[in-house]
């Protein structure tokens, strides 16, 4: 009897525990396409993107999910992120390379309906073919940090 209750004991704190770890929805959130209001991209993107947070914050800690429209050329210098990133190609055709340098012929066609995710610390960089839309999710806070220091949106004035 004792170990019962020292079991379901361990159980309902594990319980507690995990209901007040994990994110809470009052209600379902449904974005449909066409529906999805644009904002500029996030000021550490290169200027010409257009982002839509469809859940969380990817400033805060947590779990979120954005939207990013990337115009045909559009490029992304090479970063790290110190999360796991995870990337879901909407429309359009993202380009991927790993590496410290940007180099075309180094990367790889990723269309639509593509997904992928690449381990924190990894180095790599990445360019839009033709009007471009991926979904990025994971858990906040999301950062970028270019390699190269010239290359951050942040520290330049448009």
């Amino acid at each position: 009897m004792t170990r019962i209750l020292i079991v379901t004991g361990a159980i309902g704190i594990a319980a507690i525990a995990l209901g007040q770890t994990a994110e809470k929805h009052d209600a379902a959130s449904i974005h449909r396409a066409a529906e999805i209001k644009w904002q500029p991209g996030f000021p550490s993107l290169p200027p010409g993107s257009k982002s839509a947070v469809l859940e969380g914050d990817p400033a805060k800690e947590g779990p979120f999910t954005v939207r990013l429209w990337f115009p045909d050329g559009y490029k992304i210098p090479p970063h790290t992120h110190p999360k796991v990133e995870h990337v879901t190609v909407i429309s359009g055709t993202l380009n991927l390379g790993m590496g410290k340098k940007f180099d075309t012929s180094a990367g790889q066609e990723l269309p639509a309906g593509t997904f992928g995710f690449w381990p924190a610390g990894m180095k790599h960089f990445a360019w839009a073919k033709g009007e471009t839309i991926i979904q990025l999710h994971g858990v906040g806070p999301w950062s970028i940090n270019y390699l190269n220091p010239a290359d951050d949106p942040r520290a330049k004035k448009y």
